[in-house]
This record gives structure tokens, sequence and C-alpha cells, in this order.
């Protein structure tokens, strides 16, 4: 099957204006008729929760957190990208549109690329309206800093804190809306199901985490923003509720999975320290703009850091990409720390570590202009490491953040299953096999704020609102077939725990499908994957009932459906037999060890179709178009 993308006609600096144009349109008094659930309310979910209920629309949101304002999204650290061309250093909409598509290897779609550029400048203007307090020059103007992937300044940035201060802008609107009745937000909740009636979305099964009851909910729509699945690794920069799971009910309804395989190992990261770690420290992209990355020439080095003078010390990603320097994008950044390491030159007591060294910056800028710019990020290294990155460089080493995979979905944010819509890194359009920095709160706002407000009207505007309650038959089957899965596994009497069964497929999983992948490799792993989930529901063990406050509950019923993911996952690393962006087969690469395409073959959006757990999904493919952009070996040189 080839999946139609519904890309409108027409030059490509026209096809949004023209099709916001061309779409059907849900005139005010009729929006007070439609309803929307939204689950989730990070930078997506509540920007789009609030604009819907702007417009009129009756919407209900849900979070598992006890406040929106815990989304996930507050850990964004380092800024957001807009084609403002502030600091006239050549930026533009073009030129940002280019920078993503190459960025992300050339395995995303042109057309939601340019329409993400375009809209870029406008969120700006949006979050500033909004009080947004980001960073000023000594005028007052808006402040802007460079980040990877590209050689302009447009990333727009308050401190350290970026995603936090856009949450907090986003809730703000959001919670005008609940105040006037507009929206019903329902915290401490999650999803556990997707209901579809007649082949279209129309509600979702939720639990409440605080009693464990059940509760149904019908709607018009339903949208999806629920982040990405890196926690399939087990530790990785995500905090530890994010899941894959609403995502995964709705694949096993018939929602296409695409490109599940392109997950962003991030280069700089606080290295691991030992096996009781749950989770990692993002240090963020913005510390490269003035932190050097070095490892030591010698591979026996046991001098400290600030005892290795300049010729001893090797700058190999200014050294090996002259032109970009320490602001290549993640994935190479990754890659090269990997290779230094495995050759013997990791530094720190496991060898798994490089320095990212801010001497020279605050020799150059002093230490106040450093402290104003990274004081809350460097607070945070030291509190972890009990080492003051004023005094010593930072030891950074890669680690899973990012997913780009995702929900598959057309250019109207719209999955294959009608009426549910997909928004933010849950869906897979807009970053290819490699997410450039400071572009995940650019998609997250511009997907909520700017495009499914007028797409999602095409769509209801063809439906009869209310057309669907909760009195259908199909609610109450999958109700039932929820409360089955709960209480089969808080059932679970074995001698595991479940974060340990969660720890080896997470310990399997980077092994074998992260920052390097092999056929041998996921050939193993998908033959041990099962065992492993067998293992799961034979011998793990989850203490207390199902009607309570139960977080070892809520872990494992998230683990679970990670086990069932990671073979999708490591099946669409095995089918596609080239390298790109994240997804490195070190089968395919070139002298220098670059990553390899195969673009007359794998130029192609690979949405897998669930047949069953433990069944091979069915593949079906999008091609890729590059019409303005074209397809070259990528280079930072």
């Amino acid at each position: 099957m080839t999946l139609d993308s519904n890309i409108p006609e027409g030059p490509i600096q026209d096809k949004w204006d023209n099709h916001r144009f061309s779409m059907k349109l849900v005139n005010p008094a009729n929006k007070r008729k439609y309803s929307i659930i939204v689950v989730g309310t990070g930078l997506a979910g509540a920007s789009a929760a609030a604009s819907f209920a702007e417009l009129g629309y009756k919407v209900k949101a849900f979070c598992y957190q006890d406040s929106a304002r815990r989304a996930h999204s507050i850990a964004a650290q380092g800024g957001i990208n807009a084609a403002k061309n502030y600091p006239n250093d050549g930026d533009s909409v073009w030129r940002l549109f280019y920078d993503t598509v190459k960025g992300g290897d050339y395995r995303s779609r042109e057309a939601n690329v340019y329409r993400l550029a375009q809209i870029s400048t406008n969120i700006i203007d949006q979050c500033v309206a909004q009080g947004v307090p980001f960073a000023r020059d000594y005028g007052g103007l808006l402040d802007n800093r460079s980040f990877g992937g590209a050689q302009v300044s447009r990333t727009f940035y308050a401190r350290g804190q970026t995603g936090q201060q856009l949450l907090l802008g986003a809730y703000q609107a959001l919670s005008k809306e609940v105040a006037r009745g507009q929206v019903e937000l329902v915290t401490n909740t999650e999803m556990q199901d997707l209901v579809v009636v007649d082949g279209h979305a129309k509600g979702i099964i939720v639990r409440d985490l605080r009693t464990g009851e059940l509760s149904m909910h019908a709607a018009d729509a339903v949208v999806l923003a629920t982040g990405g699945y890196s926690n399939v690794f087990y530790l990785s920069t995500n905090a530890m509720g994010c899941n894959v799971t609403a995502a995964w009910r709705a694949h096993k309804r018939g929602a296409f999975f695409a490109n599940p395989c392109y997950t962003q190992i991030h280069p700089t990261c606080i290295p691991v320290s030992g096996d009781h770690q749950s989770k990692l420290t993002l240090m963020s992209e913005s510390l490269r703009n003035d932190g050097r990355i070095w490892v030591p020439r010698d591979k026996d080095e046991t001098r400290r850091a600030s005892d290795i003078p300049e010729e001893d010390r090797y700058y190999y990603l200014e050294e090996r990409y002259p032109s970009f320097g320490n602001l290549v994008p993640r994935d190479v950044a990754s890659r090269n720390a990997k290779e230094r390491c495995d050759s013997g030159f990791g530094v720190g007591q496991t060898g798994l570590g490089v320095y990212l060294d801010f001497r020279d910056s605050i020799n150059r800028l002093g230490e106040n202009a450093v402290r104003e710019r990274y004081g809350n990020l460097f607070e945070m290294y030291e509190r972890i490491t009990d080492e003051s990155p004023y005094k010593v460089p930072m030891r950074i080493f890669p680690a899973p953040h990012y997913t780009m995979g995702g929900l598959w979905v057309d250019y109207n944010l719209m999955s294959n299953l009608p009426g549910l819509f997909v928004i933010g890194e849950a869906n897979f359009s807009d970053h290819g096999s490699n997410r450039l920095g400071a572009s995940a709160l650019m998609q997250g706002l511009a997907d909520g704020y700017f495009v499914i407000p007028y797409t999602i009207g095409n769509y209801l505007a063809r439906q009869t609102p209310g057309s669907v309650t909760t009195e259908a038959s199909e609610f109450s089957q999958v109700e039932s077939e929820v409360r089955d899965r709960i209480e089969t596994i808080v059932n679970l009497d074995g001698e595991r725990s479940v974060d340990s069964v969660h720890r080896e497929l997470g310990r399997l999983m980077w092994n074998e499908c992260g920052m390097e992948r092999n056929a041998d490799g996921l050939q193993g792993a998908l033959k041990e994957i099962p065992s492993i989930r067998d293992q799961f529901w034979q011998n793990a063990s989850v203490p207390g009932t199902s009607g309570e406050l139960n977080q070892t509950l809520e872990r494992a019923m998230r683990i679970a459906d990670f086990l069932e993911f990671a073979e999708v996952m490591c099946t669409d690393a095995y089918e596609r037999n080239e390298s790109c962006g994240g997804h490195f087969r070190s089968e395919y690469q070139t002298e220098e060890g670059e990553a390899l395409r195969n673009d007359e073959d794998y130029s192609y959006v690979a949405a897998w179709e669930f047949n069953g757990v433990g069944q091979k999904p069915t593949l079906h493919k999008e091609p890729l178009a590059f019409d303005h952009v074209p397809l070259t070996q990528r280079s930072y040189k």
C-alpha cells in the first residue's frame, strides 16, 4: 500500500496558504457543537487545546501529571528556532527549510518542513505576546544564539529554561480557557486505549491514577500529543513517566507507526555513573556554542584535564568538520564521541566520556557573561557531579533523547485512522532521521497553535457533531478489554521487579538498536525480545491492587507496551539497509565513517501496520520526493 500524504498542489511557498483557503470551514456557531479530546498537555497539547477552545470548540484535555505545567516539555533547555534573521547573518525561511531537510538526512517530507519554517516566525511573536521572557541584548532586542546543523544564529532562548518558559506561556493560554469553561482539564489520568467507531477515532478509555477508576470519553475527534518513546532504552534523558502507551494503543487499533527506528542520541549528556541510575541528565546543546569538545591525544593519559597542554588536546570536531566545528548536528557529534571512546581515548573512570571545556570562553567573555548564559545548567551539572564547570571541563557522553519516529500523519496531521490527529513528537512528520537542536519546541508550537486549528476543522466540517456517544457498544467493549489487561498485570506474582525487566530490555535495545546497529545484532535482538517479554508475563511482580494509587502498576503497563513496541523498532531498523541520520547501520558508511544513504531503494517513509504481538508488521510506504533540496551526501566539513 502506498500512502497518500495529501500534500497540496502548487509551488512549495504557496502550498500552505492555498490549502488553508481550500479547506472546509466550521462556522463559529457550529463550532460549539463539536467536541475534541486532547491527550497530553505539553507544548503541542496545551497550545492545541487552548487554540481549539478559543475557536469555540468544546475540549477535554488529559494528562497523567498532577498539573499540565509538569509536562516533559519543561525539560527542553536550549531554545527554539525561528527564521527571523534578527542578527542579519543570512537566515531566511528557505535556509531554515534547507537546514532542516539536510539535517534530517533527506528523510523528511519537504512540504511539511517548509510549512514549519514559514510558521516559525509567527511562533516567536505569539510567545512574546504571552510574556515569555526570551533573552534580550543590551539594547533590549530579542537575542539569538547558534545551534547544531546551522551556520546562522536563529535560536531564541531563555537561559537554559526555554521549554519551561514556553510551556508556562501555553499553560496560561490553556488556563484561561479552563476558567472560561471551554476546556475541561483532567489531570492524574492516563489514556489506556483508543475507541474506533465505523473506522473513525471517536473516543478514549482512561484510568484515574489515584483511584484506579476507568472512564469512557467520546468526542468528534481525538488529538494525541503524548511525546516520544526514548524510554524504550530504559536510560534516557526523558522523564521516567514518558512512554509509548498512547501511540502504541492507537497503533494496535489501526494507526500506522512510521519510522520507529529513527531515534536521536544526544551528544551532551552527563555520563552514566552506575547501575543505580533510573535516568540520564541532559546538558543543553546550547553549551556547544561556547564550549569546546576534546579528548587527550594519548590513550593512557593520566593527567588532570587542566594539566594537559594545548598541543596534547584533540579538538576532534573542529579538526574533522572545520566549517561547522562543535556545531555539527547531533547524530554526527554523537557518533564521533562514541568513536573516540571506543578507540580508547575516553575520559572519566568508565572511559565513556569526552570533555566539554569552557576555559577559552571564560577567558574571552569573562565568567559573568558565561554565568548569565548558562548559569542554571552549570549549577545543575555541579549538583550532580560535584565538579564546577567554571574550574574544570564538563564530562559528557551521548544518550537517548528525542524520537523522530511516531505515528504516521498526512499533511493535515491526521493519521491513517480518520479523526485521529497526532502532533508534536508523537508524530513522525518534520525531522526525517535526525532532528536539529531547538526544533522540537518549534514543531510542537507550530502544530498546536498554527496547523491543527485549521486542519481539524477541515475534518470536522464533514462530520455530524455528537454522532457518537459512550453508549456505543465499541466503548464498553474496549473498556472491558482494558479492564482485563489491567487485572492480568496487577495479578503478576513472580520474583522479578518490573524495573529489572525494563532495564534488561533497555540494555539490549541500546546495544543492538542504539547509536549503531547492524543486521546480526538486530536479528539477535528480535530473537531475544520475546524471551524478555515472556519473563515479564511469567516472572514479574506487581504488588498492590488496581483500585488505588499504584505506581508499580503504572510502570508495568507502560513497560508491557515497550516490550511489544521494541520488536517493531528493531524490525524497522533491520529492514532499512542504509544509514541515515540517527539510524546508523555499521555496514553502510562512507570511507570517512559518515552515514551512507541508499536513496534509490529507501527514499520513503516506512509506516508499519500492526498484525498482532509477535507477528511481523506489514510495511506501507510513502515515497519521498526532493524537488527543492537536491539529494546529496551530507557534509559539514
